[in-house]
């Protein structure tokens, strides 16, 4: 079963830097992401002041922004972006904020099951059933067959 928690944060000028990082932890043996669902300028923020929000994933090493927000023009948005075990570091690259980020952090704690070690484990209960894996043959109806046999001349 999965554990969600809400996940915030708030850039400024003096604090432009934040880390998420996987909880290195063996109860959540499926992982950890953190989802990202809206990034919103403060209303205190400068007026013809851009702010730009950078994302950096350790994992796959990438850089790059992901909202660029303006007093009186663009306040929000929802980029629902994951990252999934991988350490992630937001930062205010550009403007002096306040830039507040928004999202969830969920820790799956369900074990991962090989299904062929599932199917070994059955006692033949399914064996009854049938299970077709052909496809069906999808025969030409006559008309067909006699048009493909002498196609129009033109």
């Amino acid at each position: 079963m999965a554990e969600e928690s809400f996940y915030g944060v708030t850039l400024t000028a003096e604090n432009n830097s934040v880390t998420w990082d996987v909880v290195a932890d063996e109860d959540y043996a499926r992982g950890q992401k953190l989802v990202i669902k809206q990034i919103l300028l403060g209303a205190e923020a400068k007026d013809n002041e851009f702010n730009v929000v950078e994302v950096t994933t350790m994992k796959d090493s990438v850089q790059i922004p992901i909202a660029v927000l303006k007093a009186g023009e663009t306040r929000a948005v929802n980029p629902d972006v994951e990252f999934y075990e991988s350490k992630v570091t937001f930062k205010l690259i550009k403007g002096s904020g306040p830039v507040y980020i928004h999202g969830q952090n969920i820790k799956d704690d369900v074990e991962v099951v090989d299904m062929e070690e599932e199917d070994d484990e059955d006692d033949g209960e399914d064996d009854e059933i049938e299970h077709p894996k052909k496809r069906a043959k999808i025969e030409p109806n006559a008309a067909d067959s006699k048009n493909a046999k002498n196609p129009k001349k033109k």
